[in-house]
């Protein structure tokens, strides 16, 4: 969907003198010096397009992400109907509810904020649509000349940076999701900021490889004389080898040489196999900043055999070190930026029960609860306070199996219970 459509609905303003927030971009804004934010040059200026691995990994957290249901509650009931619930469910004529939260953490993913716009027709209350707005054309009044001051004190607008026009947005039109930023408390930050040198690396490896694939036309086969040859006499002999052993295989060429001239193969030195060593390593680096498992992203080391166990793990850690508190900062920047901002006695939450990778882990922490409740270590009402469910009026008092003995080291009869 093209944003400029959104704000032609819009009277657009345009500002006298805009000279200068526009040339500050926002990753300007994440440099320590002058000379440390490479990505304001090509080809660092878009990583999610310029390294494979980075695409991939964004890629693979997003889909899983959006898997997670979001559901509202009022008093534990969920609601199925309602303002509230539409808004959700269809933020926007031109947005569903998945690409709501695809989007949403794609953008957290790859520039560590996110914003969105209550649209070009509201007027105050709680919001009728929901746009998710580009973060890299938003720019913050005053941005970079006083960030330490207060943003609650000191309103200040936004401005989308549409085309020629810088179009005002105000403050109480946005939800901000944004990342712990030490350079600038107003915005979010890159989080591969930290990972410039690692892709230029990569990039320039990838480069070298490039290039040294497009040179590397080594002859599968050569035909030397000491005779010297003109180029259509050298032709002429290439075509009778052919007619009569056939054709090279491969896209390979066969090399006429003559007059004593020679061919030697050149072979891969030392820095040449460092790249790939070197692409490796930055490989798992990306992996790593994402928290994402080799095996999630379909990797194996050659060197370790997985089994179906590991990878079964790795899927698990996924969720319950990456995903589930990434879900649990959405859900609390929601809740002091939206359900409490409108007074709303409603709130929202991600529900998992229907991900795959993490019933095992419920079944075996459901095993683990009936052995504490039949061994009286807990009750059952400590279990439902632990899952964060109502007690049962009966919760409190034990109740011992009957094939547990009792003190007198006899056998408990059949429906003898204690309570």
């Amino acid at each position: 969907m093209n944003p400029l459509k959104i704000f032609t609905a819009r009277k657009k303003k345009t500002l006298s003198q805009n000279h200068t927030l526009a040339k500050n971009s926002f990753q300007n804004s994440l440099s320590i010096d002058d000379n440390f934010s490479i990505f304001d040059s090509e080809p660092f200026i878009d990583c999610y397009l310029c390294n494979a691995w980075i695409n991939i990994a964004v890629n693979v957290l997003i889909r899983n992400l959006a898997r997670a249901d979001f559901i509202l509650e009022r008093e534990g009931v969920e609601l199925q109907n309602g303002p509230l619930y539409e808004l959700f469910h269809r933020p926007n004529p031109h947005l569903s509810r998945y690409d709501l939260w695809k989007e949403s953490f794609a953008w957290w993913l790859i520039e560590g904020e996110v914003f969105w716009w209550f649209g070009p027709d509201y007027s105050g209350g709680l919001p009728k649509q929901l746009y998710i707005l580009n973060p890299r054309k938003l720019q913050l009044e005053g941005e970079g000349l006083d960030v330490q001051r207060d943003f609650v004190t000191v309103k200040r607008r936004w401005f989308y940076h549409a085309g020629a026009e810088l179009v005002p947005i105000f403050s109480d039109e946005l939800v901000h999701f944004k990342d712990w930023n030490p350079w600038n408390p107003l915005r979010g930050v890159n989080p591969l900021v930290s990972l410039t040198l690692e892709l230029e690396q990569d990039y320039y490896a990838n480069k070298a490889n490039s290039t040294l694939l497009k040179n590397n036309a080594i002859p599968q086969g050569l035909l030397k004389t000491d005779q010297t040859l003109r180029p259509e006499e050298a032709d002429a002999i290439e075509r009778r080898w052919e007619s009569k052993y056939g054709q090279v295989k491969a896209g390979r060429k066969i090399a006429v040489l003559g007059k004593g001239t020679s061919f030697e193969a050149l072979s891969f030195n030392p820095d040449v196999v460092k790249l790939f060593e070197l692409k490796r390593w930055n490989l798992y680096t990306i992996l790593a900043k994402f928290g994402i498992p080799p095996r999630v992203a379909n990797i194996s080391d050659k060197s370790t055999a997985l089994s179906g166990k590991d990878t079964k793990e790795q899927h698990s850690a996924f969720w319950q070190y990456t995903l589930i508190p990434l879900l649990r900062q959405f859900e609390q920047i929601l809740e002091s930026q939206f359900f409490m901002r409108f007074n709303l006695k409603e709130n929202g939450r991600f529900d998992l029960w229907d991900i795959p990778e993490l019933a095992e882990n419920e079944d075996s922490q459901s095993k683990r609860d009936i052995a504490e409740i039949n061994a009286g270590i807990k009750t059952i009402n400590d279990v439902l306070k632990e899952r964060g469910k109502e007690p049962k009026p009966w919760g409190d008092v034990w109740h011992r199996p009957k094939h547990l003995v009792t003190d007198n080291g006899k056998n408990n009869k059949a429906g003898d219970c204690e309570g």
